[in-house]
């Protein structure tokens, strides 16, 4: 994929006589920031058949002076100082209005699925997958069905990439503790630290900031393309207290889902790690989000969508710097990837809900604790699965015993079979499974597993 043509400044246009005198003309025949509804970058408006009695140039510096006469300032300056703006057009707006009717609290989870039980196992599924996804766009290259049984079973990481998805894991878990502190430079040393222990060439970097006497990080587009080169080291402290500080907010008020967005961005145009930058800035948006009171997000994966297209990922940061750094393209595809995670999780609680819901009206007697019903339910999709003492008891924050009771109780039901591998047992579906729970609804009501 090529890379997008730098857009022209403003100041340059201003300074070419034919521009600037057709200003008046240029003024009236653009009205807004917006391109048939988008916020288009002149890679894309060079393409385009401008409005009738306008030259492509004229078009885009109508459109640059309508968007700077809405812009804001950041606090984020580029490597040369340059402050980063953004914008708050229209579809900014309406996406932030949706995001806060969605997104705010935990109702929704709640109302969708009452079972606290589930939740809890959305809530773990959920990790995972951030996990999962958020290592791999960092070049983890473990599957997702291998990972989640590492985490699930609880076994040591067997090489590089699995170690990078426990390490997320693991930061993901304690992002709601960390939402509840300030945050300082050192809160985001520890951050890094978690998400690369164990996986740096050079262990001693893990939660350590590149100094001047290192060869600086930097991005490269696929084909080996260096695409950001990032502020120098010894300007890496000041700056990451400038982001800290940012996080706290000021004077004039930012929406809390702006800030989060741009400390993201923040972050990975800092690059101020050897390696991890992507992940770490993934994590900052989340403890953000979460410090904000959007509670939802601890269920929603954004880097699943962000993976499924990585280059358009790479494009908002690209049009970010190829604009004068203005930062409202990073800002709308990010809003957009928030809006479809929240929308898929808000599918995906709806389709569980109904299949919970299914299971429990097949298991009439009751005598099935939730923890039992979940995985009833993920058995009659998956008759191939394979159920630990330690999987389910991870899956649902109980104990080893209580785990144990739960699996044991099933096998004596007939809806599992036990199998001995080594030192552990491990559970599988019976054959036939659905039958077999068809038959035990019609049967006697027996003691409850608790």
């Amino acid at each position: 994929m090529r890379l997008p043509a730098p857009a022209p400044k403003l100041d340059e246009m201003l300074a070419r006589p034919e521009l600037a005198t057709a200003l008046l003309r240029v003024l009236a025949a653009v009205d807004g920031p917006l391109v048939e509804g988008r916020y288009l970058h002149w890679d894309a408006v060079r393409h385009r058949t401008p409005p009738p009695g306008l030259t492509s140039d004229e078009w885009w510096l109508g459109l640059t002076l309508r968007r700077q006469s809405n812009f804001r300032a950041l606090p984020l300056l580029s490597a040369d100082g340059t402050p980063f703006r953004y914008g708050m057009p229209d579809a900014v707006l309406e996406l932030l209005h949706w995001i806060d009717q969605h997104a705010a609290g935990e109702a929704m989870v709640s109302e969708t699925i009452g079972d606290r039980g589930d939740q809890r196992r959305y809530l773990v599924n959920s990790l995972i997958e951030e996990a999962v996804t958020s290592s791999q766009l960092g070049g983890a290259n473990a599957t997702r069905k291998v990972a989640k049984e590492m985490i699930r079973s609880g076994r040591p990481p067997r090489d590089r990439a699995e170690r990078m998805i426990l390490n997320n894991y693991l930061a993901m878990t304690d992002l709601r503790e960390l939402a509840r502190e300030p945050l300082t430079p050192d809160g985001v040393h520890r951050l890094h630290r978690t998400l690369t222990q164990d996986t740096l060439d050079h262990p001693s970097a893990a939660g350590r900031l590149q100094g001047p006497d290192e060869v600086r990080a930097h991005v490269e587009w696929t084909d080996e393309t260096v695409t950001h080169v990032p502020p120098t080291a010894h300007q890496l402290p000041a700056r990451l207290a400038a982001m800290c500080q940012y996080a706290h907010g000021g004077a004039e008020f930012t929406h809390p889902v702006v800030r989060a967005v741009m400390l993201h961005l923040w972050l990975a145009y800092d690059h101020p790690f050897g390696d991890g930058n992507g992940r770490t800035a993934r994590a900052l948006f989340y403890r953000e989000m979460l410090a904000s009171g959007y509670w939802l997000f601890q269920y929603v994966s954004i880097s699943r969508l962000l993976l499924k297209a990585p280059a358009q990922y790479g494009l908002s940061f690209l049009h970010t710097e190829t604009d004068g750094f203005d930062a409202t393209y990073f800002l709308l595809y990010q809003l957009g990837i928030l809006r479809r995670a929240i929308e898929d999780l808000l599918a995906y609680l709806l389709r569980k809900g109904a299949e919970a819901r299914e299971t429990e009206a097949l298991l009439r007697r009751g005598d099935l604790n939730h923890r039992q019903v979940a995985l009833l339910t993920h058995a009659l999709r998956h008759g191939d699965a394979v159920y630990t003492v330690h999987a389910h008891g991870e899956s649902h924050r109980v104990t080893r015993q209580s785990a144990r009771s739960d699996l044991l109780d099933l096998e004596r039901r007939g809806l599992l079979q036990r199998r001995v591998v080594g030192r552990r047992f491990e559970f599988l579906p019976a054959s036939e499974l659905r039958e077999r729970l068809r038959a035990a609804a019609a049967a006697p009501a027996s003691v409850s597993a608790g």
